[in-house]
């Protein structure tokens, strides 16, 4: 009887999991493709909302600009952890080539960053404050768990040797 519940519980958990899985490729593949659309079509939607947000397009090359470099970093960023996610759904996350997505994660991070904090420059709102806490907060992150990542990486290839 223990067995059978054990097995239930296993199927129960694979089936969650798998309906996580995919939920968030799901997630993934829209932002980075939505991201890619609402970056191309800037110099449009800011003409656009700059007539309910006259502040918007008093400045309108340079939020062009910085909006553009924001989304095109986003969508590396996004890239990157596509890029991870696919060696997740793989079964086989812990590869060399997820530790160098994590370290360039942590850079896009910073860089989004530097690039916001330069941005409230020309537009200050406290928003901009907390996005740039967060992704100082997501570059730390990344560059940490690219250490992770390594040693882990480095433990996987010892074990298969040995094995």
């Amino acid at each position: 009887m223990p067995k059978q519940k054990d097995m239930k519980l296993k199927k129960d958990f694979s089936r969650q999991k798998k309906k996580l899985t995919m939920y968030t490729k799901f997630l993934l593949d829209f932002m980075f493709f939505a991201g890619i659309v609402v970056t191309v079509s800037l110099p449009f939607s800011i003409k656009v909302i700059g007539r309910q947000l006259p502040r918007l397009v008093e400045h309108y090359e340079e939020t062009v600009i910085i909006y553009f470099v924001l989304g095109v970093s986003a969508a590396v960023l996004l890239r990157e952890l596509r890029r991870i996610f696919k060696t997740v759904l793989e079964e086989n996350c812990f590869v060399q080539e997820n530790v160098a997505s994590l370290r360039k994660m942590g850079n896009w991070s910073f860089f989004i960053a530097l690039m916001s904090a330069v941005r409230s420059v020309v537009y200050l709102t406290i928003a901009m404050g907390v996005v740039i806490f967060v992704f100082v907060i997501a570059g730390l992150f990344s560059k940490v768990l690219a250490y992770v990542f390594e040693e882990a990486v480095r433990y996987k290839e010892e074990n298969d040797l040995t094995v």
